[in-house]
């Protein structure tokens, strides 16, 4: 998820430097998006994991 994060942010980046404004702010803004849905995902499978009863063998 943060891969993805990061290269929407590197297009955006690289739009914004060539002057592609729209182009640019529709990357950042998914680029933020799917920044914070991978750190929510990413807390929530932390906490899900720690709770979890250990498997038996």
């Amino acid at each position: 998820m943060f891969f993805w994060a990061f290269t929407f942010l590197i297009i955006g980046l690289v739009a914004g430097a060539l002057g592609l404004t729209g182009v640019a702010g529709i990357a950042t803004e998914i680029a933020w998006i799917t920044f914070w849905l991978g750190l929510i995902m990413g807390i929530l499978f932390f906490f899900v994991a720690r709770h979890s009863p250990p498997d038996e063998p």
